[in-house]
């Protein structure tokens, strides 16, 4: 068998191999994942090894029985924890009611779903032997011998043998926009100019705002308004809002962007609300635009609010996301093609939204 890191150190393991950006990072990184990886390496259940891990396992795992690290203490919990009466020393990390969180949410919506674990297919669903076990590649991520560079190394590897093309253009997406830089973000915007902004992430998000969300979800996109952190006014055309009826007045509740769709018939004004930290288009937020907007005379049934966001999987949505006004999007710049859509309709439900 190999040699075993501790749980903590599996559990600070997995937020390096799944980063911010990881499909379903939630059930991939927190302990109950780390509990899992580390019962399925303490009893060999490593793909090729003919042992298999259960969720009762996991639940059954005491911290006196994973400190016993020798062969034959584990080979003997492998088997003897599956048979009824037997009796594990010490206190078990989880209760019996933790079979669903493990079974579904640890392993088959994360690391089955992300190709981390193998499943056997030879039983019965309703069989209730295990079936996990770990992928040779994964299952090698967590040599205590293997640190440093050479670490850092295998774990790129894997990410990319193991995830999709989506999964790791999505990676790469929250790293830039996670990542710390010194140098001026370049912006372009829909008709092709440039400019100039500070450096962070909130600079990224609202580049991916203008070369992405813009051209994917409007027709004919044009920038209004364009501000930064510190209220400090990137781009402003006061001629193009004038032309669709809309006078644009230095406000505190004004967005960090204003964009335009000229291509329908009556133009769609679109409220931009870019959070690195904070600071969503929440319902006062929404009521406020709607005031400006109905004060410039502009028609509320042809404005849009869109909060954009740098990831789902990240701290900023999950902080934000009951603050967020109902009739308005999230965006989310690692997952460009979707919307979420906080709807006020009173229709019953469709197959597909």
């Amino acid at each position: 068998m190999m040699a075993l890191l501790t749980r903590e150190e599996v559990h600070a393991r997995l937020q390096v191999i799944f980063p911010d950006g990881s499909p379903n990072r939630a059930y991939l990184t927190r302990m109950l994942a780390a509990s899992t990886v580390f019962v399925a390496l303490y009893i060999d259940a490593i793909e090729g090894n003919g042992t298999y891990l259960g969720p009762k396992h996991v639940y059954r795992m005491t911290n006196e029985q994973a400190a016993q690290i020798d062969d034959a203490s584990r080979a003997a919990y492998s088997a003897g924890v599956l048979r009824t009466g037997t009796q594990i020393e010490g206190r078990r990390w989880y209760q019996d009611n933790t079979r669903e969180p493990i079974r579904d949410e640890t392993l088959r919506e994360g690391l089955v779903a992300i190709g981390a674990v193998t499943e056997r297919t030879d039983l019965a669903t309703t069989s209730s032997k295990p079936r996990y076990a770990l992928k040779a590649s994964f299952a090698a991520l967590f040599d205590p011998a293997l640190t440093g560079e050479a670490l850092q190394a295998r774990i790129t590897a894997w990410q990319a043998e193991a995830l999709n093309k989506g999964a790791l253009a999505r990676l790469a997406i929250v790293r830039r926009g996670a990542g710390v830089s010194t140098d001026q973000v370049l912006v372009t915007f829909p008709n092709g100019e440039t400019r100039r902004m500070k450096p962070g992430p909130s600079s990224e998000i609202t580049r991916a705002v203008m070369e992405v969300f813009a051209p994917t979800f409007l027709t004919d996109p044009a920038v209004v308004f364009l501000s930064e952190s510190g209220n400090k006014v990137v781009a402003r055309d006061d001629e193009l809002a004038r032309s669709i009826g809309l006078a644009i007045q230095a406000d505190k509740n004004l967005p960090d962007t204003i964009l335009v769709d000229l291509g329908p018939a009556h133009p769609l004004l679109v409220f931009v609300e870019v959070v690195a930290t904070d600071g969503p288009i929440s319902q006062r937020r929404k009521e406020a635009l709607e005031e400006l907007v109905a004060e410039a005379g502009f028609p509320a049934e042809h404005v849009a609010f869109v909060t954009a966001y740098l990831d789902r999987s990240a701290g900023p949505f999950k902080k934000t996301v009951d603050s967020l006004a109902w009739g308005s999007y999230a965006w989310f710049a690692a997952e460009p093609e979707r919307l979420v859509v906080f709807s006020e309709a009173h229709r019953g439900l469709n197959g597909r939204p």
